[in-house]
This record gives structure tokens, sequence and C-alpha cells, in this order.
């Protein structure tokens, strides 16, 4: 005969759906049902927490720089503006690209906190993940790094910790340095981790004169990629008309290769000569911005020759989340 699940007691106090805490999937529900977390209330919050969220960053100041942080800077940091201000004893709060020893936050010795952004999550939410990351960080002791876990489906995102109205204005380095204050005297691990970080950073600079454009440095050749928070499809039309036209390319020696999908939004990418650096950049890519808005705005059918164009630059395009 099967075996009875055990019952719970008449007398135990139920906890209501918002209190059930998270627990091991094989431990018993905190409900008092007698049956395993995994096969009650776990169940629902399992569903939840590998949902995807398409747009973990949208409605955040600086959408675009934060898909860019999150996967085509190595090495970037931003100081990052909480509603309703830091807590006593946090002087400063800055996400960064990566930490050492791939750590999801630091609390260094001053109080400050690190919040690292290219980090593994686990669930379908970064901004949710981020979020409990970074809650986590401003509570933890100074001097601690604060580790992974597995994040409660209804915690805050990102939306409801960080000021909408707050400016997020990357800073790009040439390597990890930002990671501890005296590098010198760094422990061994931090050393080495600084050491293989930096061997592995490309070359990369943020534009000024438009938004979330990234150039890098490779050694056959350098690129322009380019975070743009227009919908796929409207920005595929307007690039379409823009490289039927031969208006798609930043000039002599660049070209339109094609685009990476990420975070819901889409990142074109130029193929550059090697001897064009970001400064050279600029005035072109200014001048891009300007035939893009126009071909934006049109609303005409597209050609014979841009449908084709438009299907070459769909064929080339590369999910990266």
């Amino acid at each position: 005969m099967a075996k009875k699940r055990p019952q719970s007691k008449a007398g135990k106090p139920q906890l209501k759906e918002g209190e059930i805490p998270v627990v091991g999937a094989r431990e018993p529900c905190p409900c008092g049902s007698g049956r395993r977390y995994k096969a009650c209330h776990g169940r629902a919050a399992a569903q939840a927490v590998t949902e995807l969220v398409q747009r973990p960053f949208e409605g955040l100041s600086g959408e675009c720089d934060w898909i860019a942080l999150r996967e085509l800077v190595p090495a970037a940091t931003v100081e990052l503006t909480l509603k309703g201000g830091r807590p006593e004893g946090v002087p400063s709060v800055a996400l960064a690209t990566v930490l050492p020893m791939a750590w999801p936050a630091l609390r260094r010795d001053d109080g400050s906190v690190l919040l690292a952004l290219q980090n593994d999550t686990s669930s379908g939410d970064l901004s949710r993940d981020l979020a409990d990351t970074l809650q986590r960080a401003l509570e933890a002791e100074p001097g601690s790094p604060v580790t992974a876990r597995r994040v409660p489906a209804d915690g805050p995102r990102l939306q409801d910790l960080l000021d909408p109205e707050g400016a997020f204005e990357p800073v790009v380095h040439a390597g990890f340095e930002f990671w501890v204050p005296d590098a010198e005297n760094a422990t061994p691990e931090v050393s080495a981790s600084l050491e293989r970080a930096n061997a592995a950073a490309i070359p990369t600079t943020r534009l000024s004169g438009v938004d979330a454009a990234y150039w890098c440095e490779t050694p056959e050749k350098n690129h322009l990629r380019w975070v743009m928070p227009h919908p796929e499809e409207q920005l595929l039309d307007a690039l379409a008309r823009l490289h039927a036209a031969g208006a798609s390319s930043l000039g002599e020696g660049t070209r339109l290769v094609g685009s990476f999908r990420a975070h819901g939004l889409m990142v074109p990418v130029w193929d550059l000569p090697s001897g064009m650096g970001a400064e050279e950049c600029e005035k072109p890519a200014a001048q891009f911005a300007e035939r893009l808005a126009e071909a934006l705005a049109s609303d005409l059918p597209l050609t014979g020759e841009e449908r084709r164009a438009r299907g070459g630059l769909t064929n080339r395009q590369v999910t990266l989340s």
C-alpha cells in the first residue's frame, strides 16, 4: 500500500500566502501542509523564478548602457542613486561589470558597496536577482563579499530600489584596478584574479557624442557596438532603408555587419579599420544618428531592395540573452 502523507496537526497555525518563506526543495513546506516544499508552494515559486523577463532593465535610467555593461564592456563602473538615499555607514554604491573571484557584490572595509553586473543569476529576472544581491550587500558587514543564492520570487527589483531620476554615467576603465583601493597590498587570490582579468580585457571606449555606443579594439579590426532603444521591427526597417541607400556605414572602410539582440533591445555592430580609433568614430556616429532619426520617422512601405536589405540584416542577428 502507498504510504499516506503526514497530516498537519489540527492546532498547527497556517501561514498566509505572503508569509511562506523559501526553503530547500525537499524540506517540509512552511505552510504546514505536510508536503515537501517543491510539491507545494515551491511549484509556484519555481515558476515565478524561472519566468524570463525580456527587458529586465526597462524603466531604469540608462537602460541601453545597462545592457552594454552587462554584455559588451569588460571593465566599467557607475555610481548608483538609491531611492530615499543611502543607509547610514554606506558612503557610496556603485555598479561594476565584474568583481574579483566572481563575487556578486562586495562591501568594502570603508562600508561602500560594489554590485557586479555580469555574474550568472538564478532566475529569469535579472533585475530581481541584482536587487536581492544589492540589498544583502547594503546589510553585509564591512570588508565582506556577498555570495550567490536563490532569490525569492516576490522580492524587489532594481526598479524598486534605484532612483529613476538618478544619473547613470558609466566610467570605462582600461583594467580592473578599481577592485581594490590599494592593489599592491591585495591578497594573493585577488591579485591573481586581477591579473587574469586585465589580460583578458578588450580595450573599450564609450563615445561621448551619442548614447550607449562603445568602440572596441581587437587584433584584426576594431568595432562599434551601439545599443539602441527603438523597437526591433522599427529599427530593422530604418536600418534597411539606410543600407539600401548606401548610407548605413560610418565612413570609408567601415561596414554595418549585423546586430546583437540583448535583453529586449538591438545592438547594431560595425566593422572598422584597425586604424580608426574612438575619437575618429565620434563625428560619423553623430551623422549616422541624424540619418537614422529620419529613417525611423518614415512610414512608407519598404521597396523591394529595402526588403532584401532587411532580410540580410535579420539573418545576421545574434541573440546574446
